[in-house]
């Protein structure tokens, strides 16, 4: 007897991962259904990149990538690379321009990466159904079983899909890792990553104060930096330095940052004492930093100093404000949290993983794909990237 509802894969979330796996997989002859509990699916990829979806980088490298085994990424980000991507944009003749570092984005909208998937997906015949609960998976021998708000349904293959904690207003849950702990598979704790940083203390109320401020910095922490733009929010401190760094900071650690990359901040300060003894230093260094900025930075370093033309300030005194603008040092009461998280660091063990075709080592047909497990890449396309990857090689396999 023919048992209803039953496929050979069913991948539970309909996001990069999900759907990238079950286009492959249906590319195969599978029969592939997605559920999705959202009323939609690729919710984060309509909002990524400010609505024009950094869906890859032209300049891939495990070492973008954070996870406990470092070599893990290795196999997928080989077997599946952004090439093979851009091909298929162009392919689907989406226009795609390309940003600093070699992150690309789509020219007119996110929208046209997810029609993309979702047109591979309608050709290789898999199916999909949203505001779908589920309510309890069970192995039965070969066969999982699923019982959901839509009904019951049986696979030989299960792939868990589902993302992590970041951007709860997008349907985020830690479903996935509740599968993972079902079926005996170890979770790394989990934080938000790719967050902007909050203050309570003075650093918050210049925050405000220079809130939409953007400043070019080096910013480190760990012995790992990052040379990028620097936000000051409401909150605290945002923008593209601040949330890669944020990946490796943990609580109560100081982060430095360089407000003058460019420059050897006492070279700097004291040249200008010689080539410019009458002006104030608050108007030399309005050459290189925001005027607002400048006067922050005066009333915290050099009040005593600030209406003095720089030769009456002693070199000591100039040595010691060079400090402060090449290695300003703050230390974040924590982070936005996943709230505004663009990815969850840690997540399933892949000890239990083979890094191959994403399969549990322990429970045969059952597989995790995408931000679910421990893999996260920095900001730049590469978590797109390794959501094309990992659902690439789960979906050869299913």
């Amino acid at each position: 007897m023919t048992v209803l509802n039953q496929f050979d894969v069913i991948v539970i979330g309909g996001g990069a991962a999900g759907l990238f796996c079950a286009l492959t997989a249906g590319q195969r002859g599978r029969s592939v259904l997605v559920l999705d509990s959202s009323n939609k699916v690729g919710k984060k990829i309509l909002m990524s990149g400010g609505g024009r979806c950094n869906f890859t980088n032209l300049d891939i490298q495990s070492e973008n990538y954070l996870s406990a085994n470092p070599h893990f990424c290795k196999s997928a980000l080989n077997g599946y690379n952004q090439w093979q991507f851009i091909e298929m944009v162009e392919r689907h003749r989406i226009a795609y321009h390309e940003r600093k570092h070699g992150e690309l984005f789509c020219d007119e909208s996110a929208k046209d990466i997810l029609a993309m998937l979702l047109d591979e997906c309608e050709q290789a015949g898999v199916s999909i159904k949203t505001k779908c609960d589920i309510q309890a998976i069970a192995r039965q021998g070969s066969t999982y079983s699923l019982k959901t708000s839509l009904g019951s349904y049986q696979c030989q293959s299960l792939v868990i899909a589902t993302g992590g904690l970041s951007i709860p207003t997008m349907g985020a849950t830690g479903f996935g890792y509740e599968i993972a702990a079902q079926f005996g598979l170890n979770l790394l704790p989990r934080i938000a990553g790719l967050v902007p940083f909050t203050f309570t203390d003075w650093v918050k109320d210049i925050s405000e104060r220079l809130s939409g401020l953007a400043v070019d910095v080096d910013m480190s922490v760990n012995g790992i930096s990052f040379r990028e733009n620097l936000l000051f929010t409401h909150r605290g401190i945002s923008g593209p330095a601040a949330l890669q760094l944020s990946s490796y900071w943990q609580s109560g650690q100081i982060v430095s940052i360089n407000l003058l990359p460019d420059h050897n901040a006492s070279e700097l300060l004291l040249g200008y004492k010689n080539a410019s003894a009458k002006s104030l230093l608050r108007n030399l260094l309005s050459q290189h930093l925001s005027k607002s900025l400048v006067l922050e930075l005066q009333s915290l370093y050099w009040p005593d100093h600030a209406d003095k033309p720089i030769a009456e300030i002693p070199d000591t005194a100039l040595t010691k404000v060079a400090e402060q603008l090449s290695s300003w040092q703050l230390k974040p009461s924590g982070t936005e949290g996943y709230r505004t998280a663009e990815v969850t660091l840690c997540g399933v063990d892949t000890d239990h993983l083979s890094s191959k075709t994403m399969e549990c080592k322990t429970q045969s047909g059952l597989y995790f794909v995408g931000e679910v497990m421990d893999v996260t890449g920095h900001l730049g396309g590469y978590n797109f990237q390794w959501a094309w990857a990992s659902g690439y090689a789960a979906g050869k396999n299913v």
